[in-house]
This record gives C-alpha cells, sequence and structure tokens, in this order.
C-alpha cells in the first residue's frame, strides 16, 4: 500500500483558451463585451449609492467613441475602485465586488453582474484595455491598470480624478466601426433600453433610454387619458418590434409567484396558420439578455411580439439565454394568462380594434383558439371559416342544424353543395376540421364529415340492389372505387366518388416512409389500428337510384347490355372530368380520354338524330 501523501495544488487557468471559448463560443457575437461593461459601470453606480447614501453622487454613464484612434471609453460615476479591489476583483478571473453585493437584499434586484467574467470579455474587442479609477474610499488616490491580455498587467498610481471609472478599449482592426458613436447609439440602445441610471452617447445631453417603459407606473404621476396611454404603448412596442407595425399592446401583470412586467402587442402584417412571427425580448435587471426569446410566449402566438422585464429569471453564462428552470415556465405561464386577458378586453373596450385583429390573424386565430376554452369561446363567433361559398362564421354554416365540412376540394364535393345550395367547410384549411369539431360539441348542432363513415351515412342512405345489376355498374362506371348503391339528394346528380379517408390513413401509416418516420413503438400501435380498416379501395363511387338516368341505364342494361354499356361510358366520363385526374397512362386516360368519350358520345346522338 502506498503511504505517499496526497498534493495538495492550485488548478491553472490558462487564459488564452479561456479568451477563446469567450471570442467563439460563449458569445454569439463580440457587440456583448460593450453589453458586459456597461453593464458593469452600472452595478458600480448602484454600489456606491448603497454604500455611501451621503454622497451618492450624481449617476451617469458616458460610452464615447473614436474611429480614426479605434478607441471606445466607458465612464461612470460609480463606486470606483481601490488598489486592492483592483487586484481581487478586477484581475481574477470569475470574481466580483456584485456577489457579495448581492447580499444587501435593497440592491440585490438592481445588480446585474453574476459571474466575474464581465470585464475579461473586453479583450475579446481590444488589443489593450486601461483602467483608470478612483474610490469613494479614497477620493484622493487614483489608479491606472493596464493589460493586453487580461493574464499579466501593470498598476502604478495616479492624480485623483472623479470619483468613478473610466474604462477604455484600443480596438483591434477588425473592430474598429464599433468606436462609431452612431454605431454605439444602437447597439447600447437596445441593450440599455430599459437601465434606470441614464446612458450617454459622446457629447449628447440627453440619454439614450431616457424614455422609461410604460409599465413602471411609478416612475409617472401624471394620469394620462386611455388614448395618449395607447398612443404612448404603441410607440415604444414600435422601437422593438422591426418587422411590423403593432395594432395594439396588451400589459403583463404577473402576480407575486411570477413577477415579470412587460407588454405584447399584436402585430399589423397578414398572418397564416404556420407563420411563426413570434418575438419577445428580454430584459434582466434591465439589460437585455434575448432579444429572439420566442419560447416564452405561446405557440399559438406566432402573430405577436413583446418586451418583459424581470429580476428573477436566470441567464446563462454568456447571459444571452435564459436558465429553463421554474421562473422559466412561471414567466411563460404568466405571458400566456397576460396574451389571453389582454385580447379578452380588447375584444371588449376596443371593438373596431379587435376586428382588425380578426381580419389580419384569422387563419392563426382559428388554431389559438384550440389551445385555451377561454379564447375559444372568445374566438368561436368571431372568426371565419373558409367554404365553399367564401369565408363565414360558423353560425352561417349550419343546414337544418347539421355543419357540413369536406376532407378534400373540387370536383364531386363542390358540385353537390353548389346544388343544395349549402356551404361547406373547408375541412383540409389549417385548424378548421377540429375548430369546428369543438364548436359543434361546446355550441351543438351535429358535423357532418364527408369522406368518413359517419358523414357518408348521413349524406348517402345505402340501398340493397342485385348482385348481378350491381356487378355490372361496377364493371362499366368504376375505376378501382368502391360502388355503393345508394338514395342521396339532390336526384339530379346520377354519381359522387367519395374519397375513403380511412384507406389512405392505412396506406400512409403502413407505407416504407413510416418506417422512417414513426418510432418503431408508435408504428406498432398505430398498425395495430389499421388492421381493422379496409383499404382496398380508394374510394367509394355512390350510384344514385333516385336519378332517373340510372334508373333507365340498369333497366336497359338488364336487356340490351351492349346499348346501356354506350350509355354508362358518357356517365363515366363525366366522373372522370368532374374528379379532375389526369392520369398519364396514354392519350386514352385521364382527362384527356373523358373528353374524348364525351366528344364521341356527342357525335354519336347527332348522328342517331339525323337518321
Amino acid at each position: 500500500m502506498d503511504d505517499t501523501p496526497a498534493q495538495l495544488r492550485t488548478a491553472g487557468v490558462d487564459l488564452s483558451g479561456l479568451m477563446t471559448v469567450l471570442s467563439q463560443h460563449l458569445y454569439s457575437t463580440p457587440l456583448v463585451a460593450l453589453r458586459e461593461l456597461v453593464q458593469n459601470a452600472h452595478d458600480s453606480l448602484v454600489r456606491r449609492r448603497v454604500e455611501n447614501p451621503a454622497e451618492p453622487g450624481v449617476p451617469r454613464i458616458t460610452v464615447s467613441g473614436d474611429i480614426a484612434a479605434r478607441t471606445i471609453r466607458i465612464t461612470d460615476t460609480g463606486s470606483g475602485l481601490t488598489e486592492a479591489e483592483i487586484h481581487q476583483y478586477l484581475a481574477t478571473v470569475g470574481t466580483g465586488y456584485t456577489r457579495s453585493l448581492r447580499q444587501n437584499k435593497d440592491s440585490a434586484d438592481e445588480l446585474i453582474g453574476m459571474f466575474g467574467l464581465g470585464f475579461l470579455s473586453a479583450f475579446v474587442l481590444a488589443e489593450r484595455v486601461t483602467v483608470t479609477t478612483t474610490s469613494f474610499q479614497q477620493p484622493d488616490r487614483g489608479w491606472r491598470y493596464q493589460s493586453s491580455n487580461g493574464e499579466q498587467y501593470s498598476l502604478h498610481a495616479v492624480p485623483a480624478g472623479e470619483v468613478g471609472t473610466v474604462v477604455e478599449l484600443e480596438l483591434r482592426a477588425e473592430y474598429a466601426r464599433l468606436a462609431g458613436e452612431a454605431y454605439l447609439a444602437d447597439v447600447l440602445g437596445r441593450y440599455c433600453a430599459l437601465l434606470r441610471a441614464p446612458i450617454h452617447i459622446g457629447n449628447a445631453a440627453t440619454p439614450l433610454n431616457l424614455e422609461a417603459p410604460p409599465w413602471r407606473d411609478e416612475d409617472t404621476s401624471v394620469t394620462e387619458h386611455p388614448v395618449q396611454a395607447r398612443k404612448r404603448n404603441l410607440r415604444f412596442a414600435s422601437r422593438f418590434e422591426r418587422d411590423f407595425e403593432p395594432i395594439c399592446t396588451l400589459p403583463i401583470r404577473s402576480e407575486d409567484d411570477a413577477p415579470l412586467r412587460g407588454m405584447l402587442w399584436v402585430q399589423d402584417g397578414g398572418t397564416y396558420g404556420n407563420n411563426d412571427n413570434r418575438n419577445l425580448s428580454v430584459f434582466v435587471r434591465g439589460m437585455l439578455l434575448d432579444d429572439d426569446a420566442r419560447d416564452l410566449l405561446p405557440s399559438w402566438a406566432g402573430f405577436v411580439g413583446g418586451v418583459v422585464e424581470s429580476n428573477q429569471l436566470m441567464p446563462t453564462a454568456s447571459r444571452e439565454d435564459l436558465q429553463r428552470n421554474d421562473a422559466y415556465r412561471a414567466a411563460q405561464q404568466a405571458i400566456s394568462e397576460a396574451l389571453i386577458t389582454g385580447l379578452a378586453d380588447i375584444a371588449r373596450s376596443q371593438p373596431e380594434t379587435w376586428r382588425r385583429i380578426i381580419k389580419r390573424h384569422n387563419e392563426a386565430l382559428l388554431g389559438a383558439a384550440l389551445c385555451d376554452s377561454r379564447l375559444f369561446e372568445l374566438l368561436a363567433n368571431e372568426v371565419r371559416v373558409p367554404t365553399s361559398q367564401g369565408d363565414l362564421r360558423v353560425a352561417a354554416l349550419r343546414s337544418d342544424g347539421a355543419i357540413h365540412v369536406g376532407l378534400s376540394t373540387g370536383g364531386f364535393e363542390d358540385m353537390l353543395f353548389r346544388m343544395l345550395g349549402v356551404p361547406v367547410a373547408r375541412g383540409d384549411r389549417y385548424a378548421v376540421l377540429p375548430f369546428l369539431r369543438q364548436w359543434a360539441q361546446r355550441h351543438g348542432g351535429r358535423l357532418v364529415e364527408i369522406g368518413t363513415e359517419q358523414g357518408n351515412r348521413h349524406m348517402f342512405t345505402e340501398q340493397d340492389l342485385a348482385p348481378a345489376d350491381l356487378q355490372w355498374l361496377t364493371t362499366a362506371l368504376a375505376d378501382g372505387e368502391k360502388v355503393v348503391p345508394a338514395r342521396f339528394a339532390p336526384a339530379e346528380l346520377p354519381l359522387m366518388v367519395v374519397p375513403d379517408r380511412e384507406a389512405e390513413l392505412k396506406r400512409l401509416l403502413e407505407s416504407d416512409e413510416a418506417d422512417k418516420r414513426i418510432s418503431l413503438t408508435a408504428l406498432r400501435l398505430v398498425r395495430g389500428f389499421t388492421a381493422g380498416i379496409d383499404g382496398s379501395a380508394v374510394a367509394r363511387l355512390y350510384i344514385n337510384l333516385d336519378n332517373p338516368a340510372i334508373q333507365a341505364l340498369l333497366e336497359v342494361a338488364r336487356d340490351n347490355p351492349a346499348q346501356a354499356t354506350s350509355a354508362a361510358q358518357l356517365l363515366k366520363a363525366v366522373k372522370q372530368l368532374l374528379e379532375g385526374r389526369n392520369d398519364n397512362e396514354g392519350p386514352g386516360a385521364g382527362l384527356n380520354g373523358a373528353l374524348k368519350v364525351i366528344g364521341h358520345s356527342a357525335l354519336l346522338l347527332l348522328q342517331t338524330s339525323q337518321h
């Protein structure tokens, strides 16, 4: 047994490797370094106010740039640093005074820094970093720190200046453009829009974050007229919504268990059910953390944007994303509730705006209604459903207590409902079928789904027919469909082809492609279900025994099959024409063949009449 005592050693830090992580992996863009440095300046302001309340100074952050000199300066009137603090916090990776200061409950919710990496990010942009600082604890002493890599640094005393800190970046050549003050204003105008401390660009007298967000009611003593408040909210939303004009804004007022504030808005751009234009900017303690946090919005809200701020959401190490923890899920719930209650309030208090929302996002709202019972009740009688007679509200679809929905378009279905004068909903369009199913369940009425067994029973009354007659009809009229003798309205329609949706499902799930897309366990379950489906026929061909032409055809067929076959060819051609198929099986197939038969039959009729 080896009794050699264990050695206790300190792990080293390879800063060159860490810089690679920061520049290439941790941060999505080097611009984040600017945010980190402004954030440090902000925390320094908080520290001075908390620890030196007698002389807190006038809070101010100034960012200036010089493209020719390739320099950026971030100046703050915060607490400054002593010599010991420079060694302990500024020059030590993973430490920072903010962490200990956060123990003060009065300041914990204002502080942003967490990991002690913020200052190190400066070396992603800069060839050299210079920090000149005077601490409020030693206002008569100044210090200057310089480093080119964050690993070795020099520190020497300088004459004391105004309490606070100046961080100067001598930019690498590839980042020289960042020093343009217009560019700095644009970048920091996004990152720092909600910081309470004023941020000035260069010599600008007006801070870029002058306008406080509308939800900070405690900052506004003037009670606004509702119309003025709506205009102010829309103006604020327009600063963040870059692709669309906001139609209206919806406040977020979360409960104590999900401290979240902000606003949502409905975009003006028209959407379809599968469009996803969600965008959400998340600010944590006043600093932009993520400007594409769309997953905090409900998946059905593809027409919604928003801005929120929270002190409970936890950032990842890069502070460009959020940890998916309990606070994140609580925020999702709070945002969803705010959206639903906000839409209900708009419908009640702003009817013109509500009509505009319905017009712009009708299809998307059909799908949204399926996600929450309150949304469904709000939208059930408002949204329109695409039908054979245009877009209609569901109430206009009811005929004798039934709502008809087709699962395909064109051909016989269109002809049937045109002849009956009944609108048929387009069940193949986004969310239409499940919306109508839920509508019928909640509001009563019978939903007739053409192409399903239940729907077909409602539309077609099946009849018995002599086996010989059935066989003749199958031979004369069918193209692989299952022939079903029936009686149905209108009597003027001799036959109708209805695709078998269950057979289509069976073929889809039992195809080789399904093996690639569906897990083995799920595939076994669904194939157990489809095993009971008769998928031998692609469709059903309903023969209308109430139609005079069909009645005459059957009578002739019993005595003169050859003569009946000629007439049946004309009906079959009409069937193929209405189906709209073109099977490309040669000159006599599909539409071309149907048109040829119809023309030939017309010619025979003309020749017969001449004799």
